[in-house]
């Protein structure tokens, strides 16, 4: 009695284990995706902000050349 084992809970247990091992090629490839996408944002936000400063160095320098004319 005590090694036998209901067929509906060894039934449960399969369904349950292949529904992981199922799922777990999508969730990783969902991790990675949203891994990629995050990093594709940072790199664009960097560009961004990089441009910016070097608009404002190339302003401060043009300022700079046009003081030093006219001096």
């Amino acid at each position: 009695m005590g090694d036998t084992v209901n067929a509906q809970v060894t039934d449960s247990v399969t369904q349950v284990n292949t529904k992981v091992v199922g799922e777990t090629p999508a969730m990783a490839m969902g991790n990675l995706l949203m891994s990629t996408s995050q990093a594709l944002g940072t790199a664009a936000h960097n560009s961004t902000a990089d441009q910016q400063q070097a608009q404002i160095t190339m302003q401060a320098a043009t300022v700079q050349g046009v003081i030093e004319k006219d001096a």
